[in-house]
């Protein structure tokens, strides 16, 4: 991996080498921004979760302490996770002068087939146990805004892709989970004129391909990771 990283007090820290856009679904610094750094921490179980406010009072401002205790002075994206982050898998590819990294955390008991109503009672089992995919995407490349949004269907594509190839269920037993409840994404390029410029970033692109790949990789070893996780706790 080019991007410098490191994993302390159960936060994986991904250090971008300078101030990038960032676009993701993350509850501190989501949405279109600017940011140099990404943080992925992991929670309690049953405490706190990227898309359910309810859990915990105000998790973007947990997450920004977060990264003055991990002496994070410039702007931060800040995702969470249940999963160990023993369990994180990364891959790198390229091709010619352009290349992507993934950085991901993967749990599926949170499993979901979108479409499905959701499900209120929040005693259920599965409740406490590791089931958020996170996908953290950084590539060389400068990407346009309607890119960044391309490039998160491409994840999300290929993210899905890989459960439907390795049958994982929702929650409810029926087949075809396209996700988990909880997923979080986050794509993170050069400022323009800081990298090859791409407009789009679809399936019929090469950035779009690297990225798919990139996702597809990461998603299968998690899966892996995550059901070693789930022999050993059952």
């Amino acid at each position: 991996m080019q991007t410098r990283y490191r994993v302390t007090e159960q936060t994986l820290v991904i250090d971008l080498g300078g101030k990038r856009r960032v676009l993701s679904s993350a509850p501190q610094g989501g949405g279109l921004t600017s940011a140099s750094y990404i943080l992925n921490h992991q929670v309690e179980s049953n405490s706190i979760s990227n898309t359910h406010p309810r859990s915990h009072s105000d998790p973007a401002r947990a997450l920004r302490r977060l990264a003055i205790r991990l002496g994070v002075k410039q702007e931060a994206v800040g995702l969470m996770t249940a999963v160990p982050m023993k369990q994180l898998v990364t891959a790198r590819v390229s091709s010619e002068a352009l290349w992507v990294e993934c950085f991901a955390t993967v749990g599926v008991t949170n499993a979901v087939k979108a479409g499905e109503r959701p499900k209120t009672d929040v005693r259920r089992t599965e409740a406490t146990k590791p089931g958020t995919i996170n996908l953290i995407l950084v590539t060389n490349v400068s990407l346009s805004n309607a890119a960044m949004v391309g490039a998160v269907q491409v994840a999300t594509e290929s993210k899905t892709g890989v459960l439907r190839d390795h049958a994982v269920p929702s929650w409810t037993g029926q087949p075809g989970a396209t996700g988990t409840g909880t997923d979080a994404v986050v794509v993170a390029c050069r400022l323009r004129g800081q990298g090859p410029w791409q407009p789009y970033s679809g399936t019929h692109t090469m950035i779009g391909a690297l990225i798919g790949q990139a996702v597809a990789r990461c998603v299968t070893r998690g899966l892996a990771k995550a059901k070693q996780w789930q022999e050993r706790h059952t």
